[in-house]
């Protein structure tokens, strides 16, 4: 297929569920009002954790979007998922029916999936025996299941998968999921990442690799991307859905279009397990790739929302990757990390950082990194410290970085 046989392809509906808000509105005004959604881990007793803090959920019912019966039989990362591609359909004012359930599809990204199903059921084997295991066990944990179950709640028909590439999984099933729309395999897709990873030995696993944060007795400015004090990521949960749409078809029905998708880029740094190759080298190659893809130069670059994690190796790391693609322009570029607000989400981040970059170019509002007060020599761009920022937004990046040496980049427009 030649590039001019290729579907444009435009972002409709958003939904989010993470800690700042539980619907796209609360969500993004949480963003722009530099909202903290991190604070003591309430999930489980974390009293014996070096690390007892999390971006955790707020009063999310399940039983708003499921029937009791349904929900009792999901890990909290599919109920994610299900809400928030529901509010994306909703949003879009898009409805799956008998006469388009096949062109519909679903990519939900997740890096752990059911981990707090297999912890419990783990329990239960120990102390009660193999016989009193759940049948429920397995088809609650496995990955790809948010993708599964959200078909059967939708009745979408299309194509679905789960891409499971750690931190890097919601971005990827985005780009996967344009390729699909642009090459006239789906005339639209439910695409993001979920993940619900606070769990005890998803904590103690990081907090062993030396990866999250430890500053308990301040959780509000734990995680504070780019700053010289930064001691580690953390851990964030929640899910991030958008509804794309072939261009055509969303036109046809007079759907409202909050950007456009028009890059996708992916690597790997084949360097180490949980490291970024020195210099970025991968993480760049992406951005050079999905630009390409785009055909946009990067002088074009109006805003990046950043992978930005708080640790002292990725944050540095990106910086560079940055510098290197966007030369003598990465100076006037906005780059931000709402990993400030909401913690990382591992597979779910992409996710609602695509929901966050759409909406900002839609709104040409950057949202702000907050706890930003005491800039590294080393990250030395414009990260939108603190404070939202206004301003005209016709490209935007978001970027993504996953344990594995998985890279992967998006570009979003302004759809015109």
């Amino acid at each position: 297929m030649t590039n001019l046989e290729k579907k444009r392809v435009v972002v409709t509906g958003l939904g989010a569920i993470t800690p700042i808000g539980n619907n796209l509105a609360e969500y993004w005004q949480g963003l722009i009002g530099g909202r903290n959604g991190i604070g003591p881990i309430t999930l489980f007793d974390a009293a014996r954790h070096d690390c007892r803090i999390a971006g955790e959920v707020k009063g999310f019912d399940p039983h708003d979007y499921l029937d009791r019966k349904d929900a009792k039989r999901m890990d909290r990362f599919a109920q994610f998922a299900i809400a928030a591609s529901k509010q994306a359909l909703a949003d879009a004012e898009f409805a799956i029916n008998d006469l388009n359930a096949e062109q519909v599809g679903i990519i939900i990204g997740t890096g752990i999936g059911g981990l707090k199903v297999l912890e419990d059921q783990q329990e239960v084997y120990l102390t009660r025996g193999p016989d009193r295991c759940s049948p429920f066990m397995i088809p609650m944990m496995i990955a790809n299941m948010a993708a599964g179950l959200t078909a059967i709640h939708t009745g979408a028909k299309g194509p679905n998968s789960c891409t499971v590439t750690a931190c890097a999984a919601g971005s990827n099933a985005v780009g996967d999921a344009f390729r699909l729309v642009q090459n006239g395999y789906a005339q639209a897709m439910i695409c993001g990442g979920t993940e619900a990873a606070v769990t005890p030995l998803s904590v103690a696993g990081f907090a062993a690799a030396r990866a999250l944060s430890t500053r308990n007795e301040s959780p509000e400015s734990a995680c504070r991307p780019f700053d010289r004090d930064r001691d580690g990521f953390v851990m964030g949960e929640g899910a991030g859905i958008l509804l794309i749409e072939e261009l055509e078809h969303a036109l046809s029905r007079n759907a409202r279009i909050y950007a456009e998708i028009v890059g996708y880029g992916m690597t790997c740094d084949a360097y180490h397990m949980t490291a970024p190759v020195p210099g970025g080298a991968g993480a760049a190659r992406a951005m050079q790739l999905a630009l390409k893809d785009a055909g946009i130069a990067p002088d074009r670059i109006d805003y990046i929302n950043a992978h930005g994690t708080s640790t002292p190796a990725n944050d540095k790391t990106e910086t560079a990757a940055i510098k290197s693609v966007l030369g003598e322009s990465a100076q006037r570029v906005a780059v931000s990390s709402t990993k400030s607000m909401t913690g990382h989400l591992l597979g779910g981040s992409g996710g609602i950082e695509a929901v966050a970059t759409a909406m900002a170019i839609a709104n040409d509002q950057i949202p702000p990194t907050i706890n930003l007060t005491n800039p590294d020599p080393e990250c030395d761009l414009d990260y939108v410290a603190n404070q939202s920022r206004s301003a005209t937004l016709n490209v935007a990046l978001s970027n993504s970085f996953g344990f594995g040496g998985h890279n992967v980049t998006l570009v979003f427009k302004k759809y015109a």
